[in-house]
This record gives structure tokens, sequence and C-alpha cells, in this order.
């Protein structure tokens, strides 16, 4: 019989039985751990870096406390994959990110150690305080733990939380999970003061000084770290009892201070924990980005195995476009939140770095200061994921489209993302900006089209404008030497037919094209139309369609109330809604949409093109069951 490589973690079931561990087995646990995590993931790809640099901290949380009744939140959830495998997710974790397997992130309806779901980052310690009134109330929940890093110290909301956590001065535990690595390198002041605790002198370096020394050590250290004069620790002045920075890898030293911390805490607690990403395992520690986040991987080498593109990215495509303009126009700028390589910011940065601003996870601030440069003159790229982008809608409504300023934004991640899931989805954000005024909104049917709305919107100095576009590869449309601004608010006719018109909105420009062809297979002649814009709607062109067709069909990759909805009220309004034409709107159905393969999750949401094709039959009288 072959021996165990995981003779510990077989006998783990929960982390009830982590807890009759000696201390000794809790270090040779983690070991074990982090090879089960490195090898789940080289099948599943995902968030390697952050998950192997918790390893020894999700170990010795579950040892300390009592999960589930105590509430452990991870932050952001992408670093819980060691969480999972401990609360008996082991024999599931290679479905990880996977049609119905494993999400990638914490998730409350699959497990009861998920006490609170967190895919965007900085929720954990208003979660927690939440859980902490839950508990004097009554409720019957223990301790609230936040595990809160990679960068998501950096959003104000954490500050919020604890600003109101030090004023309650209840009892919660906050793990400052301190790796200086976020997705890209941590920017920002507050990265730079947690740095500096880091970087201090540990009490137990200077308990092995000789007295003089010692003292002159502490007093440093308390120089610092902000303790002169009667002072404390930021966190401290917001009313949290500090304790570290300590190794996040030690295990004898983490089990100390969270068991003392357990033992005798009355109030807030703030434990530094300085940990590595990818901390284990030498190609994660060596790469530039510690292998946020990866596809699946030879372990022993650490090659990614990558599918071969057919044609560029349109994050690349959006990338390379901004930076030629970004050549020609000089008052061109661009902001990110903590996502240079994922916006394709890092191709205008390595050209232009003085003139692309990386905010950190601070998409409000980023609105904001983006709403602040277009008042001075300059013309501002605001490139964040659609579902990112979400979290700075109050800006977007108070500070850019009430001013009427026009800043840019660069919507990446529209429509449905694959493996990351129904919290990564960029559903909304056709109905959220075209219900503003003052805004352009656009999107973009393949990848030459974005090259036109990135210079549209350079060119576009009248107030905000919108482009959307998805992840992934393009369609391999030709591209030209340079994007040429679009007239504001005119579509394009793709094919004439005379039955039929498909109307798409933006990336499903491909699918419907198929769904055409699929059509005329069946008899049925089909119009295609790009509409490019959902605000100001190309008027002229959806009232064409609506007189030379039985039927009028608008696709979108978007929620309820975007661009269908836009066209039937235009319509409404002018009495067109009562004519021979038949009207049907396709969009993303009325419910999240779990993690699978992108093409599988537009099937389950009825946006295939055999769907398109289906409905469009429908709508002039055919059967659908003729199509195949």
């Amino acid at each position: 019989m072959t021996a165990s490589r995981a003779p510990i973690l077989d006998r783990i079931a929960g982390p009830s039985d982590l807890r009759a561990l000696p201390d000794a087995d809790l270090k040779t646990l983690a070991g074990e751990l982090r090879r089960e995590v490195i090898e789940a993931v080289s099948v599943t790809g995902g968030h390697l870096g952050s998950s192997l640099g918790v390893v020894e901290l999700a170990v010795a949380l579950h040892a300390v406390f009592d999960t589930p009744r105590d509430k452990l939140i991870w932050d952001v959830g992408h670093q819980c994959y060691p969480h999972k495998i401990l609360t008996g997710r082991r024999d599931r974790i290679r479905t990880l990110r996977q049609e119905g397997g494993l999400s990638g992130f914490t998730k409350r309806s699959e497990s009861e150690f998920d006490p609170f779901g967190a895919a965007h980052s900085s929720t954990s310690i208003s979660a927690a305080l939440g859980f902490t009134i839950g508990r004097d109330m009554g409720r019957p929940t223990g301790d609230a733990i936040a595990v809160i890093g990679d960068g998501a110290i950096s959003a104000g909301m954490a500050y919020e939380a604890m600003n109101n956590a030090g004023a309650e001065g209840r009892r919660l535990f906050v793990i400052l999970n301190d790796n200086e690595m976020s997705i890209a390198p941590p920017v920002g002041a507050m990265s730079k003061y947690t740095s500096r605790l880091g970087a201090a002198p540990l009490e137990r370096l200077e308990a092995a000084l000789p007295g003089p020394l010692r003292d002159q050590a502490r007093r440093a250290r308390a120089l610092v770290m902000g303790r002169t004069g009667g002072t404390g620790t930021l966190f401290e002045e917001l009313g949290f009892a500090y304790m570290g920075p300590i190794d996040g890898h030690d295990m004898d030293q983490l089990l100390s201070v969270l068991r003392s911390a357990r033992t005798r805490a009355t109030g807030p607690v703030l434990i530094h924990c300085c940990t590595v990403k990818g901390k284990g395992y030498a190609p994660a520690e060596s790469a530039a980005d510690k292998y946020h986040g990866v596809g699946s991987f030879d372990v022993a080498s650490g090659a990614q195995a990558k599918k071969r593109a057919n044609a560029p990215s349109y994050t690349s495509v959006f990338g390379t476009a901004l930076a030629d303009e970004a050549g020609r126009d000089p008052r061109i700028v661009a902001v990110t939140a903590a996502m240079p390589a994922g916006t394709g910011l890092d191709i205008m940065a390595d050209r232009f770095p003085a003139r692309v601003f990386d905010v950190g996870i601070a998409e409000q601030h980023g609105v904001t200061f983006a709403a602040g440069m277009a008042a001075s003159g300059l013309k501002p790229f605001c490139a964040i994921y659609s579902t990112f982008l979400q979290r700075g809608y109050d800006q977007v409504v108070h500070d850019v489209a009430l001013q009427n300023l026009p800043v840019r934004f660069a919507i990446d991640r529209a429509g449905l993302v694959g493996a990351d899931g129904a919290t990564h989805a960029g559903a909304f954000d056709i109905g959220f900006l075209a219900a503003l005024p003052n805004f352009t909104v656009m999107a973009a049917g393949d990848e030459a089209e974005l090259m036109h709305m990135v210079a549209t919107a350079a060119a576009h100095d009248g107030g905000p404008i919108a482009f959307r576009y998805p992840r992934g590869e393009g369609r391999g449309t030709a591209l030209p030497e340079r994007g040429v601004p679009l007239e504001i608010g005119k579509g394009r006719i793709i094919r004439e037919g005379s039955d039929v018109a498909l109307l798409s909105f933006g990336a499903h420009l491909g699918v419907c094209e198929a769904a055409a062809e699929t059509l005329a297979a069946q008899g049925i002649s089909a119009t295609l139309a790009d509409a490019r814009f959902a605000k100001p709607l190309d008027r002229a062109l959806i009232r064409q369609l609506l007189r030379h067709h039985k039927a009028l069909v608008t696709v979108e990759q978007g929620a309820r109330g975007g661009f269908g909805a836009m066209v039937l009220h235009d319509l409404a309004n002018d009495g067109l809604l009562d004519g021979r034409c038949q009207i049907r709107c396709m969009t993303l159905p009325d419910r999240f949409i779990e993690q699978a393969a992108p093409d599988a999750m537009y099937a389950e949401a009825g946006l295939t093109a055999v769907d398109i094709a289906a409905m469009a039959a429908e709508a002039v009288g055919k059967r659908i069951g003729a199509i195949s």
C-alpha cells in the first residue's frame, strides 16, 4: 500500500478535527495543505498566489476559533482555497471554478463555514461588525473575524467600518493580511504605512539584544509605529487594540497571538500579519504577479497551459488603441483601480508612465478623481471592469453625470465572464448608465469597433461617455491603422433581409450573425444591424427596421432594463408598439448565473444563436421546432 502524502490532512473532515491536533501536527498539516492547494489549482486554474499566502493563517484560525459558530470572513474571498479544503470541501476542490463546482470565492449557499460572500474587496470589517451586533443582541453566533488583505485595506469602506467598529467598542477581530502584493503591486500611502509597520523590529528580536541596545530598539520601533507622545498607530487611533506585526508563516507565533487575543480581547483587535503571496511555491514567489490568477499549469515547472488565441483580446486592443490616442493628445490620462494589466492600461503606462494613475482598490475615489481631472481640462479614461464600476455608482451620478464632465469610462468584462461567476458578471452597466442624463453609452460589436469607440471617446468633450466590451479574444476582425470617431447615436446595417430584423447591441454581434445564417437555412430572411449606441439611440435606424420587417428582435449581453428597454420606451412614446411589427427583447435572465465556460453561461441564459433564431422565427409565425 502506498503511503499517503497527506496523512494528517486525510484525517481532517472539518475544523473540529483540526482543533484536536497538537501544535506540532498543525505545522505539518500546513505543508500538506499547501501541496493540496497547488495540485488542485494546477488542474482548475484560479487564484493561487493569494491562497498560498494564507495557508498557515487558515490552519491557525480554524485551530483557535470555534468555526462555524465563530464567523470567519475572507476578504478578498479569492484567498479562501485553504479554508475550503479544511471545511469539508476537499473532495470537491478540483471542481473549483468549474460548471456545477465550487465557487472561487466564499459563498453562503455553499457552506455554513462561509458566513458571508466576498468576491469584491473591503467588505469584511463591515460584515464582521454586523455579526458582532447580532451576537450582542442574542443571535446564536460567536466571535467575528475579518481577514482583510491583498490590497483590500486600501479601500475607503474598510476605514468607514473600522471607524464605526472603534466607536462601538465591541469585541471583534480584524486580521490585516499584509503581503505587500494585491493583484498588481499595491499603491498609496496606506500601503507604505503598513509596510513601515511590518519593517519595524519585532519584540522577540529586541529581547535578544543587550539592555541599552534593547531600549534604543524599542524607542526606534515606537517612532516608526507612531507610539510617541501618547499616540498610537492609525489603527489604535481608530479604537483598535493593535498586535503585530507578526510572521504569518510562523505557526508558533500565529497560534500564540491568536490564542492570546481570543482569551483577552474585550473590544476590537487588529492583528497585523505579514505574509508572502505565493509562499512555498517557487514559480509563484518569483513571478511578477505571484501567480495571482492562473490557468491550469504543470506543478513541476510552473508552466501554464495557454490556449492559443485566434485573435487579440479586447483588453489588449483597447490598451493599444488608447496608448496610440495618448501619443497624439497629451491631455489624455488614464485611471485604474488596482488593475493596470487587467484593463490593458499597462500598455499606456509603458509609454506614458506619468499619465496613468493606479488608485488602488478604490473605485469611488477613482471616479471622482477622474471627474476632477476632467474639470481641469484633461481627458481622463477611467478603465474599470463592469462589475467593479458598480462600486462607484454614486460618484458616477453625482460627480460625473450631474456636472456633465467628460469622463471616458472604458468598461471591460461586460457580459458573462466564465469561471469568476455571478460576482464578476458585467450585467448591469447598460441600464445604470443609460438611465443617467448627459451620458453617451456605446458597446463594441467587434474589436475594430472598439478602436473606433476609443477614438470617439477621445474626441467627445460634450459630457460623460462609456463604451463596453467583453473579456477574452476578439472575433478576428481586421483592425484599422487607427480608430475613427463615430457619429454619435448612429448604428450600422451588417446584412439586409426582409422578414425579421436582429438589432444587436455589443459583443453578441457574432452570435447574431450565426442566428441570421440559421434563419436563412430555414427560409427566413434576416436583416442584422449593430446598434452601437444605447444612448442616444439611432431612432431612424430603429424605425426603418420596424417599417420594413415583420419582427424586430433586440439582443444584448446585459440585464433586463437595458438596451431593449430603451428601444421599447422610445417606440412606446411614439405609439409605434401597436403596429404590425412584432417586437421581442433578448437579455440576460432575471437571475444570477453561476460559473461555467462563457458559452455554457450564455446557453443557460438563452442567448445562443439557436435561441435567437428560435425567438425570431416565433415572432414571424414559424414553428420553433423547425430550428435545430
